[in-house]
């Protein structure tokens, strides 16, 4: 389970689609978000949603200072392009605080091994969405059960002996109701995103993002229970 924390300070670089989720989402739960922004609109956008914000380019030290990198608990590079968001962690990484590195539609595994030894999470956003992100600044691990937005839920499903699945690679799973895998582990092992030839393997676990109705078919589908919170 992911612990709960309150007042934590965080700095999300983008406000994109998954950079505005996730800091609402970290707002609704009562930590500080400050967003860095470089297109003057959006960072208007993102002030009119009450976020504090800081117009500039998050490969400007002095822009990140002036977000409160040097006390925040955590900074995410969120935006769409992963120099800037590489750029970014690596500043947060001298400040101490826990980086999170997006990486984009163009995900391949040689770039997850890249960047994944230089940062604490590297998640991508297309599969993972605004939760993971808010999961990973957390310093948490995927094992959540949580809302994900109005029409989309969060689940975590054990696969039992004898699933039809087992062997199968994770990212080729085809799964009812839209249902999107997001991050695989191993017996108790804390859940990570998979990579390419990733398989399953009985005892597995698999969290999912589903809208809530799909959840039993889903189940069904992996001859599975849903594990509990």
């Amino acid at each position: 389970m992911v612990a709960h924390h309150t007042d934590m300070e965080f700095v999300i670089v983008g406000f994109g689609r998954v950079g505005m989720r996730t800091a609402r989402v970290l707002t609704e739960e009562g930590h500080d978000v400050t967003i860095v922004e470089i297109d003057a609109p959006t960072a208007e956008r993102a002030r009119e949603e009450g976020f504090e914000t800081v117009l500039g380019d998050c490969n400007d030290e002095d822009v990140l200072e002036a977000a409160g990198i040097a006390t925040a608990d955590a900074v995410a590079g969120l935006t769409g392009d992963l120099n800037a968001n590489f750029s970014a962690c690596m500043i947060g990484k001298h400040h101490g605080a826990r980086t999170v590195l997006r990486i984009g539609e163009d995900y391949r595994q040689e770039l997850y091994e890249k960047y994944a030894s230089d940062v604490d999470e590297v998640i991508y956003p297309e599969r993972l969405g605004a939760a993971g992100a808010k999961t990973a600044m957390l310093g948490g691990d995927f094992n959540v059960l949580a809302d994900l937005t109005e029409s989309l839920t969060v689940a975590s499903i054990r696969i039992p002996d004898g699933s039809p699945v087992v062997g199968t690679r994770v990212v080729t799973l085809d799964l009812p109701g839209d249902a999107q895998v997001y991050a695989h582990g191993r017996d108790d092992e804390p859940m990570s995103i998979p990579l390419p030839r990733t398989t399953i393997q009985a005892g597995d676990r698999i969290a999912i993002t589903a809208p809530p109705g799909a959840i039993g078919d889903v189940r069904a589908s992996l001859d599975a229970e849903e594990s509990a919170a």
